[in-house]
């Protein structure tokens, strides 16, 4: 006989998924290439402005002393970390933005397209930095610009990577999925607790005790041998009659 064949129950569609017609969902890389050339163009002209703009140790206060403009040119990483190690962050900048142009091929979900779009535009940005800014290509520095509070100075690339990095670890937190779907993480443990429950006990009826309220005789052991009781003669059958003359 022909099974069924049923969906996974743990994983819920997108919303903007089609199904039932045989059709794939939209692939989001533009949507992915989209945010992360904004996001690329954005911090270049910030970077471009602010070495126009700004002297090497001046200050603009923008939020009084809380929120300043500094131009500050960062041989490391995000946020002024592994300042001694710039070639290295040059080829896994590198390999970021191969990583996510890949990953991106195959996309399906808008929320990890914006999170994606976010970190490749980030990637790029400070990866433009090291190849032609000085002092030489694979060497160069990221220009750094905001600073906030005693929070280390930071460009817009940087703010970038961040946030999609976040928004990366909150879909994967709640089980939304690059391909669209959604993983339910309760469904699994309902179905364990169900199948773990132990069989109900079935109650006892009529039929498990013998001649109670039925009026029926209890059921012979196999053992023993049974005999059909014989029937009764009644006053007209030959048999009957017959007994009559013997006592007469």
């Amino acid at each position: 006989m022909m099974g069924v064949v049923t969906e996974d129950p743990t994983r819920e569609q997108d919303p903007d998924r089609p199904s039932g017609d045989g059709q794939q969902p939209r692939q989001r890389l533009p949507l992915l290439l989209t945010i992360a050339v904004t996001l690329f163009t954005l911090d270049l002209i910030t970077k471009v402005v602010v070495v126009q703009q700004i002297q090497p140790g001046e200050r603009i206060p923008l939020i009084g002393d809380f929120v300043q403009l500094v131009l500050v040119r960062n041989p490391g990483a995000a946020f002024s970390m592994a300042t001694g190690m710039t070639w290295l962050l040059t080829l896994i900048a590198a390999a970021v933005v191969i990583g996510v142009l890949r990953i991106g091929r195959t996309l399906r979900s808008p929320l990890w397209a914006i999170g994606l779009g976010g970190v490749l535009g980030g990637a790029f940005g400070n990866l433009m930095d090291r190849l032609f800014r000085a002092p030489g290509p694979m060497q160069g520095h990221v220009v750094d610009f905001f600073s906030v509070g005693s929070f280390p100075v930071f460009n817009v690339a940087d703010s970038s990577i961040v946030c999609g990095a976040i928004l990366l670890v909150v879909l994967t937190v709640f089980g939304f999925e690059p391909d669209g779907t959604r993983y339910n993480r309760n469904t699994p443990s309902e179905n364990a607790t169900a199948s773990d429950a132990p069989p109900a006990t079935p109650r006892p009826g009529p039929a498990d005790h013998p001649g109670s309220g039925t009026g029926e005789s209890p059921t012979p052991d196999r053992g023993e041998p049974t005999r059909d009781p014989e029937p009764e003669a009644s006053a007209g059958t030959p048999a009957a009659r017959t007994g009559e003359g013997t006592a007469a």
